[in-house]
């Protein structure tokens, strides 16, 4: 692994992973989807993990999110050891501390933007309104709007707004422009970055489109289910800088 690291002298890390290795059994078959990943993440950090289908980039990010579980190793977040945790603790983490980001919205179709987001708001302690969550990815003028009425990216961007509004600890995204033309990819990747920026959200986002990566702090390349390089952005570029 070719790891430039310039971040961890200046700040703690929120995940660190040490020999993470995942295998899937399929009747006899032995899938290895993570070979001995290790990473740190930092507080308020843009991570992008790029790599191709089957790279493994998906089952990092669900054991980082507390949705999976590795077969070996360890991962931890701040002082929460996800490798040994029972269900409800994962849970419970997923509640307090994680936003997730999807490639498909899964909105509720019967209820509004602001109805959509005011499920999670519901669940948590300390919570955004509904209006200030959707404000923050510049949809406050469409509040009362159901999803059939909204555009795709309209779509992702109540998805952005119901993850960030209980204030959550870190954002994890997989491949969140996937379904999205090349326009409405950058606005909503432009929401991204502008959680990461303004509230100080640590955010980790999957892609296999490499010029995504040049919006981030750093960037892990992943192949064969192991991280190949880890490399620092000099200069970072805004979503309207970048191009693919």
């Amino acid at each position: 692994m070719i790891t430039i690291d310039r971040m961890s002298d200046r700040r703690e890390p929120v995940f660190t992973a040490r020999g993470l290795t995942k295998v899937y059994r399929m009747g006899d078959v032995e899938v290895h989807a993570l070979r001995g990943v290790d990473l740190d993440i930092y507080t308020g950090e843009f991570v992008v993990l790029l790599g191709p289908s089957g790279s493994g980039k998906s089952t990092l990010l669900n054991i980082l999110g507390g949705l999976d579980t590795p077969t070996a190793g360890s991962a931890v977040w701040r002082d929460h050891d996800l490798s040994h945790a029972n269900e409800a603790e994962l849970t419970r983490y997923r509640r307090e501390h994680v936003g997730f980001v999807f490639q498909f919205y899964n909105l509720i179709p019967s209820l509004t933007a602001r109805e959509n987001v005011a499920l999670v708001t519901e669940m948590a302690d300390d919570p955004m309104a509904p209006e200030e969550a959707l404000a923050l990815v510049n949809l406050g003028d469409r509040l009362d709007h159901y999803p059939a009425q909204m555009s795709g990216g309209e779509q992702q961007r109540v998805a952005i707004a119901r993850a960030i509004a209980k204030r959550p600890d870190v954002l994890l995204c997989d491949e969140p422009t996937g379904a999205l033309d090349y326009a409405t990819g950058k606005v909503v990747l432009a929401a991204i970055v502008r959680i990461n920026r303004d509230l100080g959200t640590t955010a980790a986002v999957i892609t296999h489109n490499a010029p995504i990566a040049q919006l981030a702090d750093r960037v892990m390349r992943m192949a064969d289910g192991r991280i190949a390089e880890i490399t620092v952005n000099q200069a970072k570029r805004t979503p309207e800088e970048i191009a693919w």
